[in-house]
Formats: structure tokens, sequence, C-alpha cells
């Protein structure tokens, strides 16, 4: 037990003096870029999945109604 008490002494002690922690300026710009990215990355697997698409009686279901499909 006493292990565990000096354990979570030094890890307090490490985050509060130790640490550099962002700014919130930092946080709102990196928030900003991962924002854009994750929309980025969503525009490209739409267009796959609109490029990849299978047509099915006249219907566009895209690459995941092809693979519901075969699933299913």
């Amino acid at each position: 037990m006493s292990k565990f008490v000096t354990y979570v002494k030094e890890s307090y002690v490490e985050l509060k003096d130790k640490v550099s922690w962002p700014t919130f300026k930092e946080l709102q710009s990196s928030a900003v870029v991962v924002a854009i990215a994750s929309l980025i990355l969503a525009l490209v697997v739409f267009c796959m999945d609109v490029f990849f698409g299978v047509q099915n009686m006249g219907f566009w279901k895209g690459i995941l109604g092809f693979f519901y499909a075969i699933i299913g």
C-alpha cells in the first residue's frame, strides 16, 4: 500500500511541476487542425465510396452497400 501512495504522490508532483501544459490558444489551434483533417478524411472516404460504388437495380449503393449486400 505504501508503494501505491508513493506512486500517486510522485505522479501528482510530476503532473503539477514537470509537465508543460499547452495554453488555451494552443489547444484551440490544435482542435481546428484536427477538425479540418477529419473533414478532409471524411470527404476522401465519401469520394471513394461514390467512385467505387456498385450499381444495383438502378440504385447507387456505394461500396458500403456492396459489402452490406455480401454480408446480409
